[in-house]
């Protein structure tokens, strides 16, 4: 039986975002196809009584340090170190910031397949020291991980470009429900709706600018925080005390409201601008959801030629979804394109059975 350490998420099953949600559904067809599987995680991220835990899954917590600077670097250093001596036969790394510690691994003749994730330099959140961190992390990933994973073929293009570095290409999944039940106090196609976290790169401030003269037209309902508290939420909460038509849910870990949320929307904005294939983003797809998206190489990759893309603009957003909205056969007619395409190119069953395939390719190619 091959055995897989997972470092770099939060643990399993946690909800936290695009890599938690590919643990969650990685983890278990692992274990059920032979592999002896353990995640590791942090105290308090993860849902001990989920049913749809698998028992099969091992987690181990280790200790780190919760701060916004911090938490990835060191709960990648502490879950490596246990690494090192439970030695499986392969690590998956999420995240190039633990691509210091793949020497550790290396030393201890643990082959190592690493998910790049996007280009974290490149994100807004970040300062000048965190970039370079996250920049040096990936030189070391190129370095010294025996496989590399890119979820988007841009990043592909980027790492062979900059690091001279080839892989794997295994975007996300998405999962297509069956027919839910409209949220309550909403109406099919009726309003709007934005999910993200509260960050810059994820186009708030001109989504949020935009949202007054949406408002006046249609309900907007705003899913996401920053989960650090700051200027965004404050924001977020100001413009639904200001309208009534509009609503901040916060953090929804909810799968089954969060799906319904897509299926039911007039327009999804997506305004994520880093990274690679965004899984909000596929699962809005295969949700059914009539999606604008800002314009850039990744989401144009995603919903290809026959998707609604927007520039990075208040005004040019608040006129593309009103125009939109007006078009109730075109909203129609997009989230059925939406879901036949996440159904034949972003299916789970497809990412997990790739990612399995590159596990052994790697192990393979380490011996």
């Amino acid at each position: 039986m091959p055995s897989v350490a997972i470092i770099g998420t939060r643990g399993y099953p946690s909800y936290y975002s695009g890599f938690e949600t590919a643990v969650r559904k990685l983890a278990p067809y692992l274990a059920n196809s032979g592999w002896d599987v353990t995640v590791y995680g942090r105290r308090g991220s993860t849902r001990v009584d989920d049913p749809g835990r698998d028992p099969l899954v091992v987690t181990k917590v280790t200790r780190g340090l919760e701060t916004k600077s911090a938490s990835t670097l060191s709960y990648g250093l502490t879950s490596t170190l246990d690494a090192t001596m439970s030695r499986p036969d392969i690590a998956l790394v999420m995240n190039v910031a633990n691509g210091y510690y793949l020497p550790l691994l290396r030393a201890r003749g643990i082959p190592t397949l690493v998910n790049v994730d996007g280009l974290e330099w490149e994100r807004a959140k970040w300062g000048t020291f965190a970039k370079r961190i996250f920049r040096t992390g990936a030189a070391c990933t190129a370095k010294f991980a025996n496989g590399l994973v890119f979820d988007a073929h841009a990043i592909e293009d980027y790492w062979g470009s900059t690091f001279g570095a080839s892989g794997f290409f295994i975007p996300y999944g998405g999962d297509i429900p069956s027919s839910l039940a409209v949220p309550d106090g909403l109406t099919h196609r009726g309003y709007v709706l934005m999910v993200a976290r509260f960050v810059p790169e994820n186009s708030i401030a001109e989504f949020f600018g935009a949202v007054p003269t949406i408002a006046a037209r249609h309900p907007v309902v705003l899913v996401g925080s920053s989960g650090y508290g700051g200027e965004w939420e404050d924001a977020a909460r100001n413009l639904a005390a200001d309208n009534p038509t509009v609503s901040w849910m916060g953090h929804v870990s909810n799968d089954p409201l969060l799906l319904a949320l897509w299926q039911h929307a007039g327009v999804y904005f997506h305004g994520h601008s880093v990274g690679g294939t965004n899984p909000s983003l596929v699962q809005a797809m295969a949700a059914g959801a009539p999606i604008l998206a800002r314009d850039t190489v990744y989401n144009r990759e995603v919903l290809g030629s026959s998707g609604n893309f927007v520039a990075a603009d208040s005004q040019e957003i608040a006129t593309s979804v009103l125009q939109l909205m007006h078009d109730e056969a075109g909203l129609e007619r997009s989230a059925s394109s939406n879901v036949e395409r996440a159904g034949r190119q972003y299916s789970w069953k497809q990412v997990c059975q790739d990612y399995e395939a590159a596990l052994f390719a790697t192990i393979r190619g380490s011996a």
